[in-house]
């Protein structure tokens, strides 16, 4: 089903007519959309799903939006900038993407504008508005270790009446990515009982008590998928909460949907018996889940022998060698150390300031690459001076109390333009720190980072190389991006 996305329709500009935009006729068990380089396929297990009957795909709330909306199949279940400025160019700021409630750069601008909104057409990016100070899920506040000062307000959500700090009910209002809807099977269960990092017990279900992987958000404020969902509707659809059996039918389906690259302009066809057994879409669909591939006898993404040795019989001289390329780029994320110095989450747990890992160390769940300790860390890219000044983005300065410890590396005065996992928590340790994503259908829906920073595969392995002084080779950033093109 190549190139399904992005028919003529004009469904998604009426919410009053009950449908909302899917760029799809029907959702199938197994689909495939092409982009740039090459396809990435989705694939549903369990039940057929109606896609003008499921919730995911209905406007739960009052703005024409559904859960599809912003986890387009085309854009491996997130949201990319070809999509989303398609959308600009069909039906502008009356697209329900381009709500004002989180679609613009804030409700109180002038939404007709490009410029209003900037953020998302320009950096893939969604307003955030959480509570300050920060509350717990049964809504008491949390008394931060820190205070919060608006240094700089490009977007003028942060230091208006309305919507910011001074408002009756203050709120911080954060830009972020969103997250995949895909392969959540792999994240929401934890391998262990306890945060690693930390050694603090894993929150829990409230329903069930089952401990809970902390892995769903940036920010991680939501335990399980369900309250994520609550969340979700009520904040980016605008709707009530939905009945029980609505939110059974969202967790459900989130549950049994995979994404993964399915070809590659590089690489060909992602699956057949010459194909590393962790690429294509079948293998996030039938793999097993809650497995730490930070073994040499696992690995991530497990092996690559047949294309590191031209062993798949491949003919094709080009296809051979980015075959090849694949191989020696999954040899350097599983093998090739590097010193990780002065982030919170890896340096500050007792395991030494500088520490010699591999970027397997951190993306280390078999067949995603996210983090299964779980957790949250500040690699560097929303705070000071990790990141250069962006004057599109919010600053926001934090100064930890006295009488609490300082964080670790940038002490009492911190310069973010988001906050992260501290506007949940409040603590100054948290300052920065995000819940990394997985990297499965990844060259399908850059931008990439919380904050949309890198705008191409070349610039996370250039963050990566630059933060953490690793000197990379030439070719071994091409080596790098070829092999995350085909995950």
């Amino acid at each position: 089903m190549l190139g399904a996305m992005l028919p003529s329709s004009g469904a998604d500009v009426d919410a009053s007519t009950k449908r909302v935009y899917t760029g799809l006729a029907e959702w199938r068990s197994y689909m495939e959309f092409e982009h740039p380089e090459g396809s990435v396929a989705v694939a549903t297990s369990g039940p057929q799903v109606p896609l003008h009957e499921h919730p995911f795909f209905q406007p739960l709330g009052t703005n024409g939006r559904a859960c599809i909306t912003c986890h387009q199949p085309a854009d491996a279940m997130s949201l990319s900038l070809r999509t989303i400025q398609a959308r600009w160019e069909r039906h502008g700021f009356q697209d329900p993407l381009f709500h004002p409630s989180d679609g613009s750069n804030c409700p109180t601008a002038a939404q007709e504008r490009r410029e209003s909104h900037s953020l998302l057409l320009d950096r893939g990016l969604v307003r955030i508005s959480l509570p300050w100070p920060p509350r717990d899920l049964d809504g008491n506040p949390i008394d931060p270790e820190f205070t919060l000062e608006v240094v700089s307000d490009p977007t003028g959500c942060n230091s208006g009446r309305v919507y910011g700090l001074t408002a009756s009910a203050p709120n911080v209002s954060v830009y972020r990515r969103p997250r995949m809807a895909a392969n959540l099977r792999y994240i929401v269960k934890p391998i262990a009982e306890r945060n690693t990092k930390t050694m603090m017990p894993l929150d829990r279900d409230p329903e069930t008590g089952e401990r809970v992987g902390m892995a769903l958000l940036s920010d991680s404020r939501f335990p399980t998928l369900k309250l994520q969902a609550i969340d979700a509707v009520q904040a980016h659809l605008q709707g009530p909460v939905p009945p029980a059996d609505t939110l059974e039918q969202l967790v459900d389906f989130q549950l049994r949907v995979y994404a993964a690259a399915q070809y590659s302009n590089g690489a060909g066809r992602l699956e057949g018996p010459d194909i590393p057994p962790a690429l294509g879409v079948r293998a996030m669909q039938y793999g097993k889940s809650q497995v730490n591939g930070n073994d040499i006898d696992t690995g991530v993404f497990l092996k690559f022998d047949k294309w590191a040795n031209g062993e798949d019989g491949e003919r094709d001289p080009e296809k051979a060698a980015f075959r090849m390329s694949v191989a020696r780029g999954n040899d350097i994320f599983f093998l090739k150390p590097f010193w990780i110095s002065g982030a919170v989450g890896i340096n500050n747990i007792g395991l030494g300031n500088p520490l010699k890992q591999t970027c397997a160390f951190c993306h280390n769940t078999q067949l995603t690459g996210h983090d299964n300790v779980p957790g949250w860390m500040d690699i560097g890219t929303t705070n000071f001076p990790y990141v250069a000044a962006d004057p599109a983005l919010p600053m926001f300065k934090i100064t930890c109390r006295p009488e609490v410890e300082p964080h670790p590396y940038l002490g009492r005065e911190i310069y973010t333009q988001d906050p992260g996992r501290a506007l949940v928590s409040g603590k100054c340790i948290d300052v920065g720190s995000v819940v990394m994503q997985q990297f499965r259908g990844i060259a399908a829906r850059a931008p990439y980072f919380v904050n949309g920073s890198a705008r191409s595969l070349r610039e996370i392995v250039d963050f990566y190389d630059r933060r953490f002084n690793i000197g990379y080779t030439d070719q071994e950033k091409q080596d790098l991006i070829n092999f995350l093109s085909v995950l």
